[in-house]
């Protein structure tokens, strides 16, 4: 059994904030697949063909989400990139 390192503690660590976002990402897309449908079906009920009017709230809320997902599904900084901004940060150059 070998003994964890502090890189492995790290590793661990930014393994679970990823789960984390990418759970908390399904949860606002299954929010708004939910309650966008129900906006739908209460406009095909009662609007008699009128204007559309949760497509508002869809375009509104649908922006949010596409950020979310960017967040949360987007991949990890390469090693290179880590290592240059590493070295710039301890130059003190912006």
């Amino acid at each position: 059994m070998s003994i964890p390192t502090s890189r492995d503690h790290d590793l661990r660590e930014q393994a679970i904030e990823r789960l984390d976002a990418r759970r908390g990402f399904l949860i606002h897309l299954t929010a708004y697949l939910v309650i966008n449908t129900v906006l739908v079906a209460v406009w095909f009920l009662t609007s008699e063909g009128g204007l559309f009017w949760p497509v508002f709230p869809m375009l509104g809320w649908g922006i949010g989400l596409v950020f979310h997902g960017m967040e949360a599904l987007r991949l990890p900084h390469g090693e290179d990139r880590i290592r240059q901004e590493m070295d710039r940060l301890a130059d003190g150059t912006r």
